[in-house]
């Protein structure tokens, strides 16, 4: 991660506002969230803005939030952020950033989803509205999306560190995803990030999904994964019934290769930062471990 080199404070915050958007610079203001793109800011009781610290790449994802999600947000039945303005860069902050709706709810990677059927039920609806053929010029996915990598790096180094307990079960996992056919159907939108931090829950279920700065279009594998990672346990069978377009088996197949993925990349970001996370440094993300292992568990508990 490379840092902004900008402290961002909520003095810094108030005065981007007082400048570009002076009708919402006296709304309270306080830290929501310092994520992996970018930081949180609660404005007021309905809007945040968010502002890129940490990641070069987080620029070019905030454009792509603001120019698509407005379009999106109206036919998904799970609340998001809705883009409601843009920050240009300036002499105070040189970066862009953007004003959206604020989602309340507590990220699942703190609070997981514990009612089975009303979380496969909420999951398969969200996706079953968003995932729809995207149109010519939607977002390329950033190594997502496409066909899956035929590297085990991370199945390897994960290993070779002692965090997978069984790793020939979750190779095997693997290599029947890679062995798969490929996705033939059109394009779809996709969340292409679904993982703990950015699907909020309450009482039990899912209230709203965030972050949408890896939109694209593509194989809705990468986002079917959610099923073994996101959702308690005995739940994937619910949801794969509830998800409107279905999934073929060889679709199934390639999604299990891809939480495996996602979970590996919880696994090593949970260890190898969260040391990071427990002293406030960036890129901290101690939570993302435990959800990452309880999903290994999931998708290698038929192998055994």
């Amino acid at each position: 991660m490379t840092r902004t080199g900008i402290d961002i404070t909520g003095e810094l915050v108030r005065g981007l506002l007082r400048e570009q958007h002076p009708d919402l610079a006296d709304l309270p203001l306080s830290l929501g969230a310092r994520g992996w793109d970018n930081q949180l800011w609660r404005l007021g009781d309905d809007l945040a803005v968010r502002l890129p610290w940490a990641t070069e790449s987080a620029d070019a994802l905030l454009h792509k939030e603001y120019a698509w999600l407005p379009s999106l947000a109206p036919r998904l039945p799970l609340p998001v952020p809705v883009p409601q303005r843009l920050g240009e860069p300036s002499p105070r902050f040189p970066r862009p950033w953007i004003v959206t709706t604020w989602v309340p709810g507590t990220p699942a990677d703190r609070a997981p989803a514990t009612r089975a059927g009303a979380a496969a039920d909420g999951l398969a609806a969200f996706l079953t509205a968003l995932h729809r053929p995207a149109p010519v010029g939607a977002p390329v996915g950033r190594d997502r999306g496409g066909p899956l990598a035929r590297s085990a790096e991370q199945l390897d180094t994960a290993t070779g560190l002692g965090l997978v307990p069984d790793p020939d079960a979750v190779r095997a996992v693997w290599e029947d995803a890679v062995a798969a056919p490929g996705w033939a159907g059109p394009a779809l939108w996709l969340h292409a990030d679904l993982h703990p931090a950015n699907v909020l829950t309450e009482n039990g279920a899912f209230c709203g999904v965030v972050d949408f700065g890896d939109l694209c279009a593509g194989d809705p594998a990468y986002d079917l994964a959610a099923a073994w990672t996101l959702l308690p346990d005995g739940a994937a069978d619910r949801f794969h019934d509830a998800y409107g377009p279905g999934a073929d088996a060889a679709t199934l197949r390639r999604a299990r290769g891809c939480a495996v993925l996602r979970a590996l990349v919880g696994i090593l970001v949970g260890i190898l930062v969260g040391d990071a996370g427990e002293h406030g440094r960036p890129g901290g993300k101690a939570a993302w471990g435990p959800p990452a292992r309880a999903a290994l568990r999931r998708l290698t508990a038929p192998a055994r």
